[in-house]
């Protein structure tokens, strides 16, 4: 059929894989996430960040660095698909030199690679009560590049599309239209090496809800891109501009200029720098703040703590898990905590320079949709 199929497999494990291999199953009790003898968990004040009885990161119980599918979130548009996998195919068509209708066991042949990277709902943050709607895993695939090149790119393409099984009605103009979900990307974005078609989650293969039997897996961008249930790639010489790309997980923000305020829409796509406290735990009349950290660029850089009106302090990072596009786990040692309520915050700084803002910045101020919501999140404790 074709000789990417007929390849010798073989799997590539780089630093990322390899690293979260090694611990995935031990505790992670220097940064506050496992229990000790003596310790004791602080509750917060502020309302649970997560929805209750939800598939969700649930921080204050966070005890490793992979996060099991069963505390992961899913979200469906057109409700859970039903696939049938024993005749599923994958059609690659469009503007290419040979289309390809793949098997599962046929794309299980191909170059085999394991990338780690975290998975953010793009509306993770938008509420007090929606903050869990993240998760960190192996995910073990076909690298999309290898498949796209073997089918041949024609040169007027442009973008690759990504259609799914799940469907639903929409109304366009007035009339009511079944369609398929969908999103895409640019050429160069889904030429990216670490970008996968994955069949597998933390050594599994990926379940129901979590898009099997396969799913887009894009590092480093909001969990809308990783189209599940996929049945269709489709090269295309002009843009997608369906309910998902177009009309819907579009962002509005405002730039302020000497005439007042510029209004412009983006398409949701790479996520945000952006960081949570997680957990205060007491061990005898010591406290330690910790919590984590993400970012689409290469690592975060640094991680700081406020408590209260105080300044920003230099929170220490989890050196063995600095990883491209995986969350980074930090701690504080709170010296001289005083009895009473007291509010702590944390802000994230990646290696691209970009801040997690505040509420009052101008990036939150002025965004008006609830996509991308990054602002730093204090949180409220008491001490006795």
């Amino acid at each position: 059929m074709s000789s990417l199929l007929n390849r010798r497999q073989f799997v590539f494990r780089g630093s990322v894989a390899a690293a979260a291999a090694a611990i995935a199953s031990g505790p992670l009790s220097r940064f506050g996430f496992s229990a000790s003898n003596g310790d004791e968990v602080i509750p917060f004040l502020d309302p649970q960040p997560i929805k209750p009885n939800s598939a969700a990161v649930k921080w204050e119980d966070l005890t490793e660095w992979i996060t099991p599918a069963k505390d992961f979130f899913d979200v469906s548009h057109y409700g859970r698909p039903s696939v049938d996998l024993a005749n599923w195919k994958l059609q690659v068509t469009g503007l290419v030199d040979k289309s390809m209708s793949l098997t599962l066991p046929q794309i299980k042949e191909l170059p085999k690679k394991e990338v780690t990277a975290t998975l953010e709902c793009s509306g993770n943050g938008a509420s007090p009560s929606f903050m869990g709607a993240i998760g960190n895993a192996r995910w073990t695939g076909t690298p999309l590049s290898a498949l796209l090149k073997e089918c041949g790119i024609r040169p007027e393409a442009i973008e690759v599309a990504f259609w799914a099984a799940d469907k639903g009605k929409e109304k366009i103009r007035n009339n009511d239209y079944e369609q398929h979900f969908a999103r895409s990307l640019s050429l160069a974005d889904a030429q990216r090496p670490d970008v996968l078609l994955a069949y597998e989650m933390n050594g599994q293969p990926l379940n129901a809800g979590h898009g099997a039997p396969l799913r887009l897996i894009v590092p480093g961008w909001y969990g809308i891109a990783w189209v599940k249930w996929l049945t269709t790639i489709e090269l295309r010489d002009h843009r997608l501009m369906n309910r998902f790309m177009a009309r819907d997980y579009v962002t509005l923000r405002g730039t302020p200029t000497e005439n007042g305020i510029d209004w412009k829409e983006s398409s949701v796509g790479p996520m945000n720098v952006k960081s949570l406290v997680a957990r205060v735990v007491k061990n005898g009349s010591a406290y330690t703040i910790s919590g984590a950290a993400w970012t689409n660029a290469q690592k975060i850089e640094k991680v700081e703590v406020k408590i209260d009106d105080g300044p920003w302090e230099t929170a220490t990072l989890d050196e063995r898990h600095r990883e491209p596009y995986c969350w980074t786990f930090w701690s504080y040692d709170w010296r001289d905590a005083k009895p009473g309520e007291h509010t702590l915050v944390s802000r994230a700084i990646d290696s691209d320079g970009h801040v997690q803002p505040a509420a009052d910045d101008p990036l939150i101020k002025n965004k008006k949709t609830y996509w991308e919501a990054n602002a730093q999140y204090p949180r409220r404790v008491r001490l006795t």
